[in-house]
């Protein structure tokens, strides 16, 4: 095939068209390429941020939950710090009562005991003053039902007159400390009576 210059310069022409086609295709596949690469990376960077928001959320609600376990042990420290001390310091009021429990109806007439016992009494009265001031509470027990959780039984006795299962008798007062069970009540329980079968 014999070549002409006119030839040559289609031929070139030709082939300079198929390079720019190339080139342009080339050119498209790369800006798609991008296109998607930038897609893909704006994608990762959402999911990076949702995942940073949620690590930011979680931390927060973390560390209000530290808050406000804080306060909540700092207050329960304030209330049941003297929790030892009272307990203890019950054991004065205990003998303060048995004093009076003790006291005759004839040295109640003596004058010369009467300012002694009124000033136990009084003493007793203040005492209770201050500890239902500081959150303790004596545990009604007297005919109450019998509750594991404020009675510590001592003993169980027949009666007709107290209905079974509740307390007949206290032997220790009990108290609570800011709704806190502090000493629990001594108590005697009523029991139904045994049937005569004879």
């Amino acid at each position: 095939m014999t070549t002409t210059p006119e030839t040559k310069s289609e031929q070139s022409a030709e082939c300079e068209d198929d390079v720019d086609a190339g080139a342009a295709e080339a050119e498209e596949s790369a800006a798609d390429a991008e296109s998607r690469d930038e897609e893909t990376r704006i994608a990762e960077l959402e999911e990076e941020v949702a995942d940073l928001k949620d690590r930011l959320l979680r931390a927060a609600a973390e560390t209000e939950n530290i808050r406000k376990r804080s306060l909540k042990d700092v207050e329960d420290a304030r209330k049941f710090a003297m929790r030892q001390f009272s307990g203890d310091v019950l054991a004065v009021a205990d003998n303060l009562a048995r004093a009076l429990e003790y006291v005759t109806d004839e040295a109640r007439a003596d004058e010369g005991s009467k300012g002694l016992i009124e000033g136990v009494e009084m003493t007793l009265k203040e005492f209770a003053s201050i500890l239902e001031r500081h959150g303790i509470r004596p545990v009604e027990a007297m005919g109450a039902p019998f509750d594991p959780n404020l009675h510590q039984a001592m003993f169980e006795v027949e009666s007709a007159d107290v209905a079974a299962g509740h307390v007949m008798q206290v032997m220790r007062v009990g108290y609570t400390i800011h709704d806190r069970l502090l000493r629990p009540a001594m108590v005697g329980v009523a029991k139904a009576p045994a049937d005569d079968q004879s």
